[in-house]
């Protein structure tokens, strides 16, 4: 039902193998563990822009919303009127709402891909969505775009002593089919979690140190910005939800990171890890440019009022004696 998020992601997957296979051996995890990071290089690097777009569209909802309660004060009695007036005050000021969603959202079916790709090297479980193979059926079954060859590569390859698809909760009678036929698993559930609990520790930290230079960004920016009048109460409840958001995403997001991380994969582990530390990096670079971007367009409407504004001990015009004439 998925197939057109399984494919996309199994193909960039397989592309970043067979480009170290090159250089690599093509059944060592440190080469399968390159494909997953540059993965994740790949899909961010694609978002770097919407990125972009999302702050700066955060920017404009900072000058969007005094302007948006003047409208819902001047139309309350006309819904229709409002909408109109909304609609054209985005399209004036070039705001876009969905702007700041997009590369959440885009990157929720990329995980869940990942999930599913992932845990299809090795269908011998016999839980809810596995298909309860024996170990000779899913290491001779591909794997969407991935072969049989390179499925039982993948299978065998380790990362740190642990298969790439296994995770805490997987029950050892799974164990068999990361191995060749008739061979033993040559590794239990404490490799599994010397490679998994420091990753979803790290990405757990890294989620919360990216979320509180958000939020500090924001007080600071609050901070500068012109008090408002007392008394708007739509604006101190939306206000009350931003901060709310803010607090979730400082810390109930990375306990929620850390509850279900037993269920994830070394390979989804590793995935998570490395977004979660592009994110960090790419997040201080772009604040600094979107704050060099703020400062630049202050300077610039400075400068035009200077421009526009009669130089000292002129005598002011008076434009309605002009008209007369």
């Amino acid at each position: 039902m998925l197939n057109f998020i399984y494919y996309p992601i199994s193909a960039i997957l397989w592309f970043w193998h067979k480009a170290f296979s090159m250089v690599l051996d093509p059944a060592s995890g440190v080469t399968w563990a390159l494909a997953i990071i540059f993965l994740v290089f790949t899909i961010r690097i694609l978002l770097v822009k919407p990125m972009a777009n999302q702050l700066r569209s955060s920017r404009k909802m900072a000058e969007f919303q005094p302007k948006m309660q003047e409208i819902r004060t001047k139309y309350k009695n006309d819904q229709q009127a409002m909408s109109l007036e909304m609609r054209k005050l985005q399209k004036d000021m070039g705001f876009n709402p969905l702007a700041s969603c997009l590369p959440a959202l885009v990157q929720v079916p990329i995980f869940i891909g990942l999930f599913h790709v992932l845990r299809s090297f090795n269908r011998t479980g016999g839980n809810v969505g596995e298909l309860g193979m024996t170990v000779e059926e899913t290491r001779n079954t591909p794997n969407y775009v991935f072969g049989v060859e390179q499925v039982q590569s993948f299978l065998d390859a380790r990362l740190f002593g642990a298969p790439l698809s296994a995770h805490i909760s997987m029950s050892p009678d799974n164990y068999d089919a990361f191995s060749p036929l008739g061979m033993a698993a040559d590794f239990g559930r404490p490799n599994i979690m010397w490679v998994v609990i420091p990753m979803m520790l790290a990405s757990a930290v890294m989620m919360h140190f990216s979320a509180r230079m958000s939020m500090d960004r924001q007080k600071k920016r609050q901070a500068a910005a012109p008090k408002k009048p007392a008394g708007d109460e739509r604006s101190a409840q939306m206000q009350m939800q931003m901060d709310l958001m803010q607090k979730m995403m400082l810390w109930v997001m990375p306990v929620m990171y850390l509850m279900g991380g037993f269920m994830w994969q070394v390979g989804l582990a590793l995935y998570m890890f490395t977004n979660n530390l592009w994110t960090l990096v790419q997040q201080k670079f772009l604040f600094e440019k979107m704050d060099r971007e703020e400062a630049a367009e202050l300077e610039a409407k400075a400068a035009l009022k200077r421009t526009n504004a009669p130089k000292p001990g002129a005598r002011p015009v008076n434009t309605k004696k002009s008209k007369k004439k």
